[in-house]
């Protein structure tokens, strides 16, 4: 079995587009004079003929032609050129450039062009997101820019089989041209198909959030180590768009819930988590004023408490400071009857 053959980019050194297009104007005026003056003065002679002739070749057909090997580029653009099915090169670099005008560009993010009417591509448009166009509109220009990709929230299951709904925001850009035109078929596509497959991979690592009695310092959760996540996902993105000369600069979660069938049981689930973390606090704290209150009492000869006594305060003292609601003290102003 013969091993693919991997197509390296090579920068393609283009010629001034500026001196092009000034050359090829005035070999077209001159072309015209040259015509208009051999018909005028038209003789016998094969050389006016032949003159005639080259001077109409050159204004209908290699003029027109060479046009079309003019090529603008704005900054972070590029062209990925074949020449009769060969990989010509890639054009890089902001100006006005001339290659060969049997170039052909490339672009596959962009060959599954819109077919329809006028009107279908009108209303197609307006459905499209804001600063979107349809794909029949687009150039063959490969942008070099770094790129969003927001792809929709989906619906998979943590370490612990819960439903949740995640979504992520990927930050990336094209690195290498040749590969990304013809080692995929549309890098596009590619990147969000395993941006999705990536994103099941890393979730299914990783709890929605630490589980009652565990060690909060070891185990590591989706909503805990959002850090340590996006870095697993740009890792594992990376790992497999290498192929398609894409560099992934960033990959971020930018939406974590449970999914709707078991949220309001994990709400009621956290709630009651809530409370008795913040009821442990309330009684750790009482008991402490308790003991401190009993020893300030013995140490400042206060009063003289017997156990019974003793055993009362503190009953009182926890009611008052562990209740729900404010006390309401019933003052004894004489202990005889």
């Amino acid at each position: 079995m013969s091993e693919k053959k991997v197509i390296e980019e090579k920068e393609l050194k283009a010629k001034n587009g500026m001196f092009i297009l000034l050359l090829n104007i005035l070999l077209m005026i001159a072309s015209i004079v040259g015509f208009v003056g051999g018909i005028t003065l038209l003789s016998d002679s094969d050389v006016n003929i032949f003159l005639d002739f080259i001077c109409f070749l050159y204004f209908l057909i290699v003029g027109p032609i060479l046009f079309i090997g003019l090529k603008i580029l704005k900054p972070n653009e590029a062209l990925v050129l074949t020449l009769f099915g060969k990989y010509h090169g890639t054009l890089k670099g902001e100006g006005f450039f001339f290659v060969n005008p049997f170039c052909t560009a490339i672009n596959p993010s962009t060959t599954n062009t819109t077919t329809g009417t006028i009107a279908d591509i009108t209303a197609m448009s307006k459905n499209l997101p804001q600063g979107t166009q349809p794909l029949i509109m687009r150039s063959k220009k490969i942008s070099l820019k770094a790129m969003t990709l927001n792809n929709d929230k989906q619906k998979v299951n943590d370490q612990l089989g819960n439903p949740i709904i995640i979504g992520i925001v990927v930050i990336w850009r094209v690195v290498n041209t040749a590969k990304a035109v013809f080692n995929v078929d549309n890098y596009t596509e590619f990147l969000s198909i395993q941006c999705d497959s990536a994103l099941r991979n890393i979730v299914r690592l990783y709890p929605y959030d630490i589980s009652d009695g565990s060690n909060e310092d070891n185990e590591k959760s989706l909503r805990g180590s959002s850090q340590e996540v996006a870095d697993k996902l740009k890792t594992e993105i990376q790992s497999k768009v290498e192929i398609a000369g894409l560099e992934i600069v960033e990959a971020r979660i930018t939406h974590l819930a449970y999914a709707p069938e078991i949220a309001a049981v994990m709400l009621q689930r956290q709630q009651a988590s809530a409370i008795v973390d913040a009821r442990q606090k309330i009684v750790e704290g009482a008991v402490g004023m308790v003991e401190m209150a009993l020893a300030k009492l013995k140490e400042n000869n206060i009063v003289s408490l017997d156990d019974e006594r003793k055993a009362t305060l503190v009953s009182n003292l926890l009611v008052v400071l562990c209740g729900n609601r404010d006390a309401q003290p019933i003052v004894n102003t004489s202990s005889h009857e």
